[in-house]
């Protein structure tokens, strides 16, 4: 009896983690934060586009949540594509990337994953935690995100859309 309890034990550990499919990683702990964000932004300028970073590890289920949640959803996926240029910033105990983190405002503060938008030639824009993005049920809210990349991308701060404005 012993037996078959410790091969039910066991199997029951072991079919979670040998059946899994080997996940893409969405960070690479051993890049140079400042040098994938140059990259990124000149990427952005020819593009005419913003940076998106999405800032967290491949510890993180969340950061890995709204990547699979982009993904699932088309329209969304259109819209950061089309909009913004996305580059997945590594903090991990190998790489915290703690000096690009302290360029734009120390965003770690908010948890992860946590999104940082960049103009074309550089400069933080806007900070936005994920949590404000969430359903709340282990998911994140289709309308919240959309929101989100129409609020920043640059057709959104583009001071013509506005003309009641005074200059």
């Amino acid at each position: 009896m012993k037996k078959i309890f410790l091969v039910l034990i066991v199997t029951s550990i072991a079919l979670p983690v040998f059946g899994q499919q080997k996940r893409e990683l969405l960070y690479n702990p051993e890049a140079n934060g400042v040098t994938e964000l140059a990259t990124a932004v000149s990427k952005a300028a020819a593009e005419n586009k913003h940076v998106l970073i999405q800032i967290g590890g491949n510890w993180c289920k969340w950061c890995y949540r709204f990547h699979d949640f982009i993904k699932s959803h088309p329209a969304l996926d259109s819209l950061m594509t089309a909009d913004f240029v996305v580059m997945h910033l590594n903090y991990s105990k190998e790489n915290k990337n703690l000096e690009i983190l302290s360029a734009l405002g120390y965003p770690q503060r908010f948890g992860f994953p946590v999104f940082v938008i960049v103009d074309m030639n550089g400069e933080r824009i806007h900070t936005q935690s994920s949590w404000f993005l969430e359903d709340g049920k282990e998911s994140y809210d289709v309308e919240k995100v959309a929101a989100f990349l129409k609020d920043w991308n640059r057709n959104a701060l583009n001071p013509a859309n506005y003309p009641d404005e005074k200059k």
